[in-house]
C-alpha cells in the first residue's frame, strides 16, 4: 500500500513518534490515521508497562503559581537519562503536568494522571504513555506539591533539578524569592529550632557524647560542650536559625522579623533524591538497545 509523506507527516505531528513508526503503522491500519493513533496508543501502553520496572532517577522539576500568587505547584517528573530529560517532548511533558496538577489543586498523582491536559484530547497518563513510547525510556510522575499562602507563594527553580516553594505570611514577592532560593542552597529541614523532633536531637547527642568520650575532658565539661552543639546543630537545620545566602551577617530570623513577616509553609524537591541509582555501561546499553533488548 502507498502511504503518503502527508499523512506520515501529520500523523508524526500528532503523536511526536518516530517517521518509520508512524508509516508502519498507517499501513497497518490501511491508511487510516484514526485507527492508526488507536494502534499506536495502544502499543504505547505496553510499551510503557513493559519499562516501568526501570530505575528513574533523573528527570526535572515543575513548577506553576496562580495568578494571584497564592497557590502554586512543584512536581518532579523522572526519566531514566539526563540525556532525555533536557529533550525538549520531555520538557513539555513537565510543564503540562505542572499546569494540570495546578489546575486540579491535587497532590494525588492518580487523580492527577487522570486530569485531561489543557488544550489537548489527551490525559496526562495518556500523554506519559505516548513519550515512554516516543522517548523510549521509562517516565514517571513522582511527586507532587501544593501550597497556599495568606501572602505570597515564592518559588524557584535551580537549574531544572533542584525546586522550591514559599509560603509567606506578608505579600512581599522579592522577599519570598530570596527565600525560595535560600532554601535551595541551604536545605533547611525545618522553619523553626523548635519544629526539630526530639528524637532527632537524641540521635545527634548520642554522636556529640561518642565523639568527645575520648577527649580526657571532665564529664560537666563534656555536657556543656555536647550542648553547645546541639544548639548549633538545631539551627543550622533550621531555616530561621541559618544565615542568609545573600547576607551571612543576618539570619533568615532577622530578616523575617525586619520585614515583619513569617514563613509558613516550603517544600524543597531535588531530582532523584533517595532513588538509588544504577551504574550502566553506556556501551553496553547502546548495544542493548540496537538489539532490541532494551
Amino acid at each position: 500500500m502507498n502511504i503518503s509523506a502527508n499523512d506520515v507527516k501529520e500523523l508524526r505531528e500528532r503523536t511526536s513518534a518516530g517517521m518509520m513508526e508512524c508509516k508502519k503503522a498507517l499501513i497497518e491500519a490501511g491508511g487510516n490515521i484514526e485507527k492508526a493513533i488507536e494502534a499506536m496508543r495502544k502499543a504505547g501502553t505496553a510499551k510503557a508497562a513493559k519499562k516501568a520496572g526501570r530505575i528513574t532517577a533523573e528527570g526535572l522539576i515543575g513548577i506553576k503559581t496562580s495568578s494571584d500568587h497564592l497557590l502554586a505547584v512543584m512536581v518532579e517528573v523522572n526519566c531514566e537519562t539526563d540525556f532525555v530529560g533536557r529533550d525538549t517532548h520531555f520538557k513539555t511533558f513537565v510543564t503540562q503536568v505542572a499546569e494540570s496538577a495546578l489546575t486540579a489543586t491535587t497532590t494525588d498523582i492518580v487523580q492527577l494522571s487522570a486530569t485531561t491536559i489543557q488544550n489537548h484530547s489527551q490525559t496526562v497518563e495518556q500523554a506519559r504513555q505516548a513519550l515512554v513510547t516516543t522517548l523510549g525510556e521509562n517516565i514517571q510522575i513522582r511527586r507532587v506539591a501544593l501550597l497556599r499562602a495568606t501572602g505570597t507563594v515564592g518559588a524557584y527553580i535551580h537549574g531544572g533539578r533542584i525546586g522550591v516553594l514559599v509560603a509567606l505570611s506578608k505579600n512581599q514577592p522579592e522577599l519570598a524569592k530570596d527565600l525560595a532560593m535560600h532554601i535551595a542552597a541551604s536545605n533547611p529541614q525545618v522553619i523553626k529550632p523548635e519544629e526539630v523532633s526530639p528524637e532527632w536531637i537524641a540521635r545527634e547527642k548520642e554522636i556529640f557524647l561518642a565523639q568527645s568520650a575520648d577527649s580526657g575532658k571532665p564529664a560537666d565539661i563534656i555536657e556543656k560542650m555536647v550542648a553547645g552543639r546541639i544548639a548549633k546543630f538545631v539551627n543550622e537545620v533550621s531555616l530561621v536559625g541559618q544565615p542568609f545566602v545573600k547576607d551571612p551577617a543576618q539570619t533568615i530570623g532577622q530578616l523575617l522579623k525586619a520585614a515583619q513577616a513569617e514563613v509558613t509553609q516550603f517544600v524543597r524537591f531535588e531530582v532523584g533524591e533517595g532513588i538509588e541509582k544504577v551504574v550502566e555501561n553506556f556501551a553496553e546499553a547502546v548495544m542493548a538497545q540496537i538489539s532490541g533488548e532494551a
